[in-house]
């Protein structure tokens, strides 16, 4: 006699987000790292379709240093206007917050945590992201709605993207 056994629960995968850059994003911000011996900040531009892909790394004038980044309000401001002019929303341009790195680490700093959670916190969704100058890089997506949470994600450049 044959034994029967229930079949076991189909297990659905959910597939994790990812923060991905277009070849030009990914240069823009490599630049950036590169250039000086200072940390440097700006925010991820996305098309509405695919939010956690970037297609524009932008600044704002900021004052820098090895361990921080402060971006002057005006200059955010005018970040803003030129971006809602554009015809973008706000989760198109002020999400992602991109930062350098000069060492080689790209754990976040106390600064870093501090900073995301005033500036971010309140927001929907948002990411932080840190590339140090060895390559190493850290995503972190955090959510305020719902139950919040937050988990780090990976990173990729996406070269099917038109550079």
């Amino acid at each position: 006699m044959k034994k029967e056994t229930a079949a076991a629960p189909r297990r659905t995968r959910r597939s994790q987000p990812v923060l991905r850059f277009t070849p030009y994003a990914w240069a823009k911000l490599m630049y950036f790292r590169d250039r000086g011996g200072t940390e440097i900040g700006g925010f991820g531009i996305c098309d509405g379709s695919d939010l956690l892909l970037l297609t524009d790394f932008v600044t704002v004038p900021q004052r820098v240093s090895v361990a921080s980044v402060e971006f002057d309000d005006a200059g955010v401001a005018d970040l803003f206007d030129q971006q809602i002019d554009l015809g973008r929303r706000p989760e198109q341009f002020a999400r992602i917050w991109a930062h350098t790195h000069p060492g080689d680490s790209p754990v976040p700093s106390g600064t870093d945590e501090e900073c995301f959670e005033r500036c971010f916190g309140r927001c929907d969704w948002a990411v932080m992201f840190i590339v140090a100058r060895v390559g190493k890089s850290y995503a972190r997506i955090q959510f305020s709605t719902g139950p919040g949470g937050q988990t780090t994600i990976p990173v990729e450049v996406d070269y099917s993207a038109a550079f």
